[in-house]
């Protein structure tokens, strides 16, 4: 044994004692590897079949002696003899190991880990209750319990079709959640191949296309030729609902940007309430300017407030429930209504009864410009156009039917000045 080592001069007969980083050789491809802080580990060097050079960890010293790693490398130079690559040969080894290991782990065990490390990143907090919920009412009873390795077409299709034609909104959710369970699955190594909840090439060849299956459901609203009605009836309900629901008709906005909404966003004297983009659907911050009325309504709020929260809810310190205003709706009579459906008829009064421009409507109620041409020319947030639509809708909402009669508010496009005609 001394003799052998007395050969290999590069690797003394104490490997201890070599304190010197860098890569020292031992003879037919195996070096041992000192990094600047001392660690030793035992490193092979080849050159692959296919020409390339590669180096190969074969563990760190002392837990692998000199002995086994001289066996270790006779291994791998017999493997390169038969034309392998001994450390493609290792990675494939290891995938099939952990796809082994994978098939104890559940499609459920999977979807959980995925909720879990998502969640944190989801803005609209149904989505932590919807995900559970729709897999377990849909999911797990078809597969939930099977390995996720195993999951294919004929299993997916099994779990959408009892739905695909009497729920399709909500099975194309569903579809859209198993294909990213099982994406989430292969890049983590418990599965391989094809996702078979994928649409495009794959599963619109098997089911219906929805929008031939399912009409489109749009969100209650009250006609705006009744608004002020609705809004007289409104004004006479206590609470934060009802001054968040009165505050939402006023300003176009969606109920999660209101109930959220905190006294810092508000500037009172400018008459600017600024949304944070973490709060917004599209992502991006969004100035929205305050009508008289609109302003009213903060100014009564603040009056009272010991709340972070402009619209405080139930519990100290917590916002107003999201389904507040919708229960407020349920309880004056208007379960026929939507809180989302009322920026319908915002939308609507404006087309119909007004010569502001479209891209003001549509820049009122924050909605994101699909043409990616228009969108890139138009960077401004036209907020002063944008004040002048909502000082219109305020006096709008603030009419009774028998008051407005012929009266039709118009607007000249050019200055966008507000007046009032009758015809």
């Amino acid at each position: 044994m001394v003799g052998q080592q007395l050969k290999n001069k590069l690797i003394p007969v104490n490997i201890d004692r070599i304190k010197r980083h860098g890569m020292h050789l031992d003879g037919k491809g195996l070096y041992l590897c000192v990094s600047k802080s001392g660690a030793k580990s035992w490193i092979f060097r080849y050159a692959a079949p296919d020409g390339k050079r590669r180096e190969m960890g074969l563990g760190p010293y002392p837990d692998v002696s000199l002995a086994e790693a001289r066996d270790k490398a006779e291994a791998c130079r017999k493997q390169k003899a038969a034309s392998k690559d001994p450390l493609a040969l290792r990675q494939a080894e290891k995938q099939a190991a952990k796809l082994e290991s994978s098939r104890r782990m559940t499609f459920r065990a999977c979807a959980e880990a995925y909720i879990a490390t998502h969640s944190a990143g989801w803005k609209n907090a149904k989505h932590a209750y919807q995900w559970p919920q729709s897999l377990g009412a849909f999911v797990y009873p078809v597969f939930g319990d099977f390995p996720v390795q195993d999951i294919d077409t004929p299993l997916v299709i099994q779990a959408l079709k009892r739905i695909w034609r009497e729920k399709t909104e909500t099975a194309q959710r569903v579809r859209g959640r198993i294909e990213r369970i099982l994406d989430w699955a292969r890049v983590s190594g418990f599965r391989a191949g094809e996702n078979p909840a994928r649409w495009r090439g794959h599963l619109d060849q098997l089911l219906p296309p929805p929008t031939k299956i399912a009409k489109v459901e749009h969100h209650a609203a009250l006609p705006y030729a009744q608004i002020g009605e609705f809004m007289k009836l409104l004004r006479q309900q206590e609470g934060a609902s009802g001054r968040a629901l009165e505050f939402t008709i006023l300003s176009a906005a969606r109920t999660g940007e209101v109930i959220g909404a905190r006294w810092e966003e508000f500037d009172l004297k400018a008459k600017v309430w600024t949304v944070p983009g973490e709060r917004m659907k599209a992502g991006v911050t969004h100035r929205v300017p305050l009508s008289t009325a609109a302003l009213k309504v903060i100014e009564a709020m603040k009056v009272a407030s010991h709340s972070p929260y402009v619209f405080p809810g139930g519990r100290q310190g917590k916002p107003l429930s999201n389904m507040a205003m919708l229960q407020l709706l349920r309880r004056l009579g208007r379960s026929d209504l939507t809180v989302h459906g009322f920026r319908s008829s915002f939308r609507d009064w404006a087309a119909e009864t007004t010569n502001f421009p479209r891209e003001v409507a549509e820049a009122a109620l924050a909605h994101t410009i699909e043409n990616k041409v228009e969108a890139a020319y138009r960077r401004g947030e036209l907020l002063e156009k944008r004040r002048k639509v909502m000082e219109a809708w305020a006096v709008y909402c603030d009419r009774l039917p028998d008051e407005i009669g012929n009266v039709i508010p118009a607007c000249i496009s050019d200055q966008l000045t507000f007046s009032l005609q009758r015809i």
